[in-house]
């Protein structure tokens, strides 16, 4: 059963806010890295570099203050650091878990290649994971900050299990880690937690797995912390309305890409979570005119109303120029934004959202 959107959302609504109505607009997390965070990163690995672990440290503040303040600048009223400190999205967080180990890259796609961890022993919790980063940049931020953290349906299932009867059991004592890293997260002032989980809409049959493990990471956590899942890409038919039963705050969705042809999959039976709609491509090196993107955001108006809608990218930006994702985000804060005062002024029927199209 859905948890409870409306009693935490209005906590990120900016006490100088323009409008009467409110667009919550975020980010998914990741953002592309200032080219020299690349070259610290490549000459730390060098021993004959006199670049060491302290300068690289020094090196991830100062990307994680400045793309944070990039995020302020676009007016996001929830930003996060872009995920500065953050390598890939499973490889991260195996290297802060008890049990997992690594044996070198594999093959994915083309010449591609990641590092999948192997599941080698059972999975426990020892030092916070991200604690720290949160810290440093709610310290540097003016805006409430978002905590984005890979699931354990992805954590479980994109790594080679080698110690587990079954990979749902090895999801389930991931779930309980989840959990316990929220908590921290909670002490140290966190309000608003994204659970990512990319493959959950491939693989419909285990919306029951992902589900149970919801109801584990919730486990004793208030309601005033908003808990967001995002799932990007695949068929959301397989898992609607399923979604529905999830203990979460809100589901964010990729939708742009696919010019929201699967909308209608979320307007029977009413959609219960607030929606988090991608309006903006985070595979095209475009920017959207701000008057397509309003488009898109009347698009979400089709599904819940303006209170219960969250607007963010597709997914995250990390993989385009960054001048291309800063345009992006820009644009669609301009567009919530004129889109909150056109509600205000009666020119949109939120009956028909679309009418005027």
């Amino acid at each position: 059963m859905v948890r409870n959107p409306s009693a935490n959302r209005a906590q990120f609504r900016p006490t100088d806010h323009p409008n009467e109505s409110f667009l919550l607009t975020t980010v998914v997390g990741s953002y592309p890295k200032p080219k020299w965070l690349n070259r610290a990163d490549e000459l730390v690995e060098d021993p004959d570099s006199k670049f060491d672990d302290d300068d690289l440290e020094e090196a991830h503040d100062d990307a994680c203050r400045l793309i944070t303040h990039e995020h302020e600048r676009a007016g996001l009223d929830t930003v996060v650091d872009g995920e500065m400190r953050r390598n890939e999205m499973v490889e991260f967080f195996a290297e802060r878990i008890d049990g997992y180990e690594f044996n070198g890259p594999v093959k994915v796609w083309g010449h591609n290649y990641f590092d999948k961890p192997s599941v080698v022993e059972d999975v426990a919790y020892d030092e916070p994971w991200l604690v720290d980063e949160f810290a440093f940049t709610t310290n540097v931020a003016e805006r409430p900050v978002k905590v984005p953290i890979t699931g354990p349906y992805t954590l479980g299932f994109w790594a080679f299990n080698e110690a587990y009867p079954s990979t749902e059991e090895l999801v389930y004592d991931l779930a309980d880690l989840v959990n316990e890293e929220i908590e921290k997260l909670v002490e140290a002032g966190a309000r608003y937690v994204q659970i990512d989980e990319p493959a959950l809409a491939t693989t419909p049959e285990d919306h029951a797995i992902v589900g149970e493990a919801l109801d584990r990471i919730v486990s004793g956590i208030d309601e005033d912390v908003r808990i967001g899942l995002h799932v990007c890409y695949g068929d959301y038919s397989r898992i609607y309305p399923e979604i529905n039963d999830f203990p979460i705050d809100e589901f964010d969705v990729e939708l742009c890409n696919g010019d929201y042809e699967q909308i209608p999959t979320f307007q029977d039976p009413e959609f219960e979570p607030d929606l988090a709609l991608g309006v903006v491509d985070a595979h095209t090196a475009e920017i959207e005119p701000v008057e397509e993107i309003k488009a898109n955001i009347r698009q979400g108006l089709r599904v819940v109303p303006p209170e219960k809608l969250t607007i963010s990218p597709d997914c995250g930006l990390k993989l385009l120029p960054r001048e291309i994702a800063y345009g992006k985000t820009e644009n669609m804060v301009e567009a919530a934004r004129q889109v909150e005062a056109e509600i205000d002024a009666g020119e949109i029927d939120l009956d028909a959202p679309l009418a005027d199209d």
